[in-house]
């Protein structure tokens, strides 16, 4: 997704959400729900957030089909069980260019926290810190770098770089994420300008006032929400160029193409990243689960790949490892999680699927996610799309 530091800044929220002894379900106050469910969570940061705020997180671009296919476009393809193979415990922890974590399931980058929650991102990185998944932090956040970072010194971290400022910015902040310890810069490619996003239009949608963008150049009055880059096209030559300035190694989000991701890795890329923005770029676009095959025939083992994009139940999860994913990230769930419970509410998210994730491995006769066969999924003519 498109990615407050406190109340006092102004966060659009309702009074519900102000409340404390409301942050449990509304329909059962006493306990939470024996599952994940996560269209019920959306529904209940729905009821806690104000109308344009809601429609800014849940929006997509154009007539919203690339939003619409994106979860869907996993369940075209069908789970091949194995049985009588003594599986135990899955093993869930794995590596991520070299950083050590217990889930393949990360959040992935998106802007504005601070409207979701009054902690913003700082109860993002709790809430991912609480369940051992690596978080990515949006150029577009409304706690700084630095700050982020502070709050889970040891846990894995990403910083995802925006086109959005001057040359001169945004190489300070490639440099910024190198000195506060971040272990890899996420090159965000498919946003060359703005997607059309209706909701955002016709409710002429606009940051609260006060609430600050951290990681932004400093402006006057209320801050504009994402704009198109005001610098120069960036080319794959500045993924050398970036991985130079910011002493990180180069993840490129954003890729569909095949051949794009050829070039990519040629270019210096230790990953890539197959995402559609959320739906919230080009539209209508090929979804994740469908370009993710040829992206990783393309890379080879010459880099790591990754994938989000509707990915809603420990099944998706699973098709995307046996697709050849390496790990797989979360927007909007971990955003209604942060709304509904701040950082309790995100790790609730990661927790959940992660044990989704093990359930069904355990039925498919699967124990490690780093070892998914590719002949765990297969593609079926007469799936739902």
């Amino acid at each position: 997704m498109a990615s407050g530091d406190d109340a006092a800044n102004g966060p659009r929220l309702t009074q519900r959400q102000r409340s404390a002894d409301e942050q449990a379900q509304p329909d059962d106050p006493g306990r939470e729900p024996p599952f994940l469910d996560l269209a019920a969570l959306e529904q209940q940061a729905r009821a806690r957030l104000s109308p344009d705020v809601y429609d800014y997180y849940a929006g997509g671009a154009g007539t919203e089909t690339t939003l619409a296919e994106a979860p869907t476009s996993w369940r075209a393809w069908r789970l091949r069980p194995r049985v009588l193979r003594g599986v135990g415990t899955p093993q869930l922890g794995t590596t991520l260019l070299g950083s050590e974590v217990r889930t393949p399931i990360g959040v992935a980058p998106w802007a504005y926290q601070g409207m979701a929650h009054p902690d913003g991102e700082r109860g993002t990185a709790r809430g991912a810190a609480a369940t051992g998944s690596l978080m990515t932090v949006s150029t577009s956040a409304t706690t700084s770098l630095e700050d982020v970072a502070a709050v889970t010194p040891a846990g894995p971290r990403w910083f995802q770089l925006y086109r959005l400022h001057s040359p001169g910015h945004t190489d300070d902040l490639a440099r910024r994420a190198g000195q506060a310890g971040y272990a890899a810069l996420v090159l965000t490619v498919d946003l060359p300008v703005l997607g059309r996003r209706l909701r955002d239009l016709r409710s002429d949608f606009a940051l609260p006032a006060g609430l600050l963008l951290a990681n932004h150049p400093p402006v006057q009055g209320t801050q504009p929400p994402l704009q198109a880059a005001v610098s120069p096209s960036w080319t794959f030559a500045d993924i050398e160029r970036f991985a130079a300035v910011s002493g990180l190694p180069v993840v490129v989000k954003g890729v569909l193409r095949g051949d794009d991701v050829a070039r990519c890795v040629a270019a210096g890329a230790s990953a890539v990243w197959v995402s559609t923005h959320g739906g919230r770029q080009a539209d209508p676009a090929v979804a994740s689960a469908e370009a993710l095959p040829e992206v990783v025939t393309a890379v080879g083992a010459d880099a790591e790949v990754y994938a989000d994009g509707g990915i809603r139940t420990g099944s998706d999860v699973l098709t995307a490892l046996a697709l050849g994913a390496r790990a797989v990230f979360l927007g909007r769930p971990t955003t209604w999680g942060l709304a509904t419970g701040g950082a309790d509410g995100v790790a609730r998210v990661l927790g959940g699927l992660t044990e989704e994730l093990a359930h069904t491995m355990a039925l498919c006769g699967l124990d490690d996610v780093r070892a998914v066969p590719r002949d765990t999924v297969v593609r079926t003519p007469w799936a739902a799309r």
